[in-house]
């Protein structure tokens, strides 16, 4: 049972890291227009990220590269007084990541651990109102995709 413990606390850590590191490819990405492989081969460099680690990194990354408009339209639903292209470029991705997380089928995260992870993302990255702005556009998010956990 330890083991198991030590191994989840291994993934929840690897997990964190990658999210932090998909979050700074992100950012490149939006706002200098360099390649999504480039970006993340030198992130990747750089952080030395573990398999798992990587696969996820790539996983996230190419989720919302390849569903950037769905989750743009998504994040202008659930923020409707904020366009999205005139967002901080940090809580837009932070967004982009979390929404695309909270939906694939493929995710095993449950949706507070994600939205935990993203408000973690604002603290570190974000204004000072990041954390509640992600938060509530999250929680709005929530509500909608997955009633009964929102």
């Amino acid at each position: 049972m330890a083991r198991d413990d030590e191994t989840r606390t291994q993934q929840i850590r690897t997990r964190h890291r990658a999210r932090q590191v998909a979050l700074q490819v992100l950012y490149e990405i939006d706002t200098t227009q360099h390649k999504p492989g480039r970006v993340l081969d030198a992130r990747q460099a750089e952080t030395k990220l573990e398999d798992d680690g990587l696969n996820f990194l790539r996983w996230l990354i190419g989720g919302v590269i390849e569903n950037l408009a769905d989750l743009d339209q998504l994040i202008g639903r659930y923020a409707p007084d904020w366009p999205v292209q005139q967002l901080a470029v940090i809580d837009r991705n932070i967004l982009r990541l979390s929404i695309f997380e909270l939906l694939s089928p493929d995710s095993d995260a449950p949706p507070k651990v994600v939205i935990n992870e993203a408000v973690e993302l604002a603290k570190i990255f974000g204004s000072d109102s990041s954390p509640r702005f992600v938060n509530g556009v999250l929680g709005t998010a929530l509500a909608e995709i997955s009633p009964d956990q929102g």
